[in-house]
């Protein structure tokens, strides 16, 4: 929507719902964390890992492109985006929130000790290079999930859609290709959360 000649953009706002997605995003982060086990995966995330890991419907080929789109590489990329948008501060958030939660997800890789699948359960199915190195939390997730909640109040309908199904299908991906577990990618979903809704309580979005 364009803005009339002589009017002012609206004001840039905060509200208790950015509040409200920090403390969401912490909580599900902690309740994601308190059931992981460096040695061992309950039944219950195994058979939601195996029912996802399993399932070889779409090729590897369309698969990898899609899983990139949590890759750090992305932050500076949808950041040029948006300036070119002259979405000034829009382009700030997403460059402070990709930025910020890629860092935060390394921290809380060195807090939670957990390794890959492949070295936690039997018969997994690795597609591409095995990934190496803890495995909570996802940072693909985390990233993704941030880059969209800090963009979504600057978002249309189609504009949410796309984003939600694009996270959906990084998360997924991950742990299709056996880089994560499942409770890995949830809570970098919760990461990925609360760094967006501090980003959006400091920076401010539109009304």
């Amino acid at each position: 929507m364009s803005v009339r000649a002589g009017t002012r953009p609206d004001p840039l706002v905060r509200t208790g719902r950015d509040a409200a997605l920090v403390g969401l995003g912490a909580l599900v982060l902690v309740l994601a964390a308190l059931p992981v086990d460096a040695t061992r995966v309950s039944p219950a995330e195994a058979a939601v890992f195996r029912a996802v890991n399993g399932v070889d419907v779409v090729p590897f080929v369309l698969v990898w492109p899609a899983m990139q789109l949590g890759n750090v590489l992305v932050v500076p990329a949808a950041a040029l985006l948006a300036a070119a948008f002259r979405r000034r501060r829009l382009a700030a958030g997403l460059l402070l929130a990709g930025i910020g939660t890629y860092y935060a997800a390394k921290v809380v890789k060195g807090v939670v000790e957990r390794g890959r699948p492949d070295g936690l359960l039997a018969d997994v199915v690795v597609r591409g290079a095995a990934a190496a190195g803890r495995g909570f939390v996802s940072g693909h997730a985390a990233v993704v999930v941030a880059l969209l909640a800090t963009a979504w109040p600057w978002l249309g309908r189609r504009g949410r859609i796309a984003g939600s199904a694009a996270a959906a299908a990084v998360c997924l991906s991950r742990v299709h290709v056996s880089a994560h577990l499942p409770l890995d990618v949830v809570g970098g979903v919760g990461l990925g959360l609360a760094v967006a809704g501090a980003v959006r309580l400091l920076l401010g979005r539109p009304r």
